[in-house]
């Protein structure tokens, strides 16, 4: 055996360096067990010194956070207000107003509770200061200010219709949490309602795309998103055969 053999047979014999164990990164939750658990005594309490210590304490900045992430992932910028404080602000106001309406009983997640009703309240907000702005620019310049070049929802639409997607997305909130029972597809089923109610101001026209901003707001598989959507078409179809009929929808 040469030197030059026994060196590279002694190499070999050498084992790899252990990797280093390392804590894994994951985000930090803000909206935790104990701020479910927090809501649940909030509202159980009589006294109004405790409430409020255990709103101070353990919700606020739930909250905080919720209203923070709704404004920046579904980009709810049309506003009143020159700082995005003052916006939060106004969305933990309307949370709290709706706190005493949440009831834990039911077996729903405060979190996709307050989720629903926070993203609801931001889609109005930010549809009427949307309307403003339209009336008091030319349109034009805020299509390219703003990048909305086309628009959904535009005038010439039959008013029928318009009428039919408001029972449409009234009747996905109210029965989202018996119609889909895992937590994704209603996440899925959550952001498509969305683009109906922000049809006015939606920049995104082609199903590619669609499908692509679905997956990057709700972070699932696309074979969810069809599953999900599928069920939405059976949906409106039956709904708006409905409305033809009757005249509105029984939500």
């Amino acid at each position: 055996m040469t030197n030059q053999t026994k060196i590279k047979l002694d190499a070999d014999s050498i084992p790899p360096p252990k990797k280093k164990r390392g804590r894994k990164r994951t985000k930090k939750r803000y909206f935790t067990e104990d701020t479910e658990l927090a809501i649940a005594e909030y509202l159980a309490c009589n006294d109004q010194k405790k409430r409020d210590r255990i709103y101070n304490e353990r919700i606020h900045y739930a909250l905080y956070k919720l209203a923070e992430n709704l404004i920046h992932t579904f980009k709810f910028y049309y506003t009143e207000v020159d700082d995005l404080e003052d916006l939060k602000h106004e969305v933990i106001c309307f949370l709290l107003e709706k706190l005493d309406y949440f009831n834990p009983e039911k077996g729903s997640k405060a979190f996709s509770y307050f989720s629903i009703v926070g993203k609801n309240y931001l889609i109005l907000y930010n549809n009427n200061n949307y309307k403003k702005k339209k009336r008091t620019t030319d349109v034009m310049d805020a299509d390219e200010d703003d990048g909305v070049v086309r628009q959904l929802g535009r005038p010439e639409r039959k008013q029928d219709l318009r009428d039919f997607i408001d029972y449409f997305t009234e009747y996905i909130d109210k029965h989202m949490f018996t119609m889909f029972k895992k937590d994704k597809d209603r996440r899925v089923a959550d952001a498509i309602n969305i683009l109906f109610k922000r049809r006015e101001n939606l920049e995104i026209f082609n199903k590619k795309a669609l499908y692509i901003y679905i997956r990057e707001i709700t972070d699932v598989d696309t074979p969810v998103i069809t599953k999900v959507t599928k069920i939405l078409k059976k949906l409106y179809k039956k709904l708006y055969d409905e409305y033809k009929t009757k005249g509105h929808v029984e939500v």
